[in-house]
């Protein structure tokens, strides 16, 4: 099959967070998919991989390559910051076999809060959530973040927030920083809880909340209550192939965000599975029957480590 796989980051050269885990992402799919034989081809704005055939693309023309490349493949899987990934999404539902979530599953996905108001209405738990033109409770710590966002890029611990427009408030919960990685869609897999390394600091007013890295997998006797958790909130929103559910583990699992396309936990989840990633997201866009995966030992890896 030839296969389109696109990394906005990579494609329109961003940089920053953004550029370190793109590039491990697309590193980490076009190598698997070229194993399996596929013909893969990849959009650039420079930074090339040893495998695939790049396809040059920039921030003022990357929708127009990616409409005309993907008329031309049989299936594609785009990865794009969550402001932007609706519209690139809509493009290849149009254009060819999505390997990920829909156009709509995405629009819901990349809003947090209207993905958070969503789930608060279902028996899974979400921290309370306010946006700028709400009053926010006092003598509270409240995460102040981006309403459209990733990467816990510009996310920020406040004890007393005033939101400007864009930004909501999420209630601070005490707990262990997951996430669960699975294949979504007939069938529903679960591949691995990860452990996500945060630095934050929730007693100090101001203070970032910064990701530096990833442990997978992640023991805890909690793993099936962690799972159940992913899977029904997935099926809530109706995401499709690979998507990563980020939690806090608390007195309950509760949801923070729910990524609606490859995270960076890919990277490590790879390392270790004995089955490809792409083996598992065709299997899963064309309906047919998962196989079984193990996982053999754990890997961890810093942001710094992903240059």
């Amino acid at each position: 099959m030839k296969i389109l796989l696109s990394e906005y980051a990579v494609s329109t050269g961003m940089g920053g967070t953004y550029l370190l885990e793109g590039k491990a992402m697309l590193h980490t799919l076009v190598s698997s998919f070229s194993r399996l034989g596929h013909d893969v081809i990849y959009t650039s704005s420079g930074p090339s991989i040893d495998c695939g055939t790049l396809v040059s693309s920039r921030e003022d023309n990357i929708n127009e390559i990616l409409e005309e490349q993907a008329k031309d493949c049989d299936a594609a899987l785009v990865i794009a910051p969550e402001e932007l990934l609706p519209e690139i999404t809509a493009i290849i539902d149009d254009s060819t076999l999505n390997l990920g979530c829909p156009f709509e599953s995405v629009a819901v996905c990349a809003d947090k809060l209207e993905c958070t108001r969503k789930l608060e209405n279902t028996s899974l738990a979400v921290p309370r959530t306010y946006s700028f033109n709400q009053e926010i409770p006092k003598d509270k710590r409240w995460v102040v973040k981006p309403r459209y966002g990733c990467a816990s890029e510009d996310t920020f611990v406040s004890h007393d927030p005033k939101l400007e427009e864009g930004q909501i408030a999420t209630e601070y919960i005490e707990g262990e920083h997951l996430s669960v990685s699975l294949i979504c869609g007939k069938e529903t897999l679960p591949l691995t809880v990860n452990k996500q390394m945060i630095d934050i600091d929730p007693e100090k007013d101001a203070s970032s909340v910064d990701y530096c890295g990833c442990t997978t997998p992640y023991p805890t006797d909690r793993k099936q209550e962690l799972y159940e958790t992913a899977i029904e909130a997935t099926r809530i929103l109706n995401c499709n192939g690979y998507t990563g559910v980020d939690i806090i583990l608390g007195d309950r699992p509760y949801i923070i965000d729910v990524n609606p396309r490859p995270t960076t936990s890919l990277v490590a989840i790879t390392r270790i599975m004995n089955r490809e990633i792409a083996e598992l997201l065709l299997a899963n866009a064309l309906g047919e029957p998962l196989p079984q995966i193990n996982i053999t030992g754990n890997y961890s890896f810093t942001k710094e480590e992903l240059i």
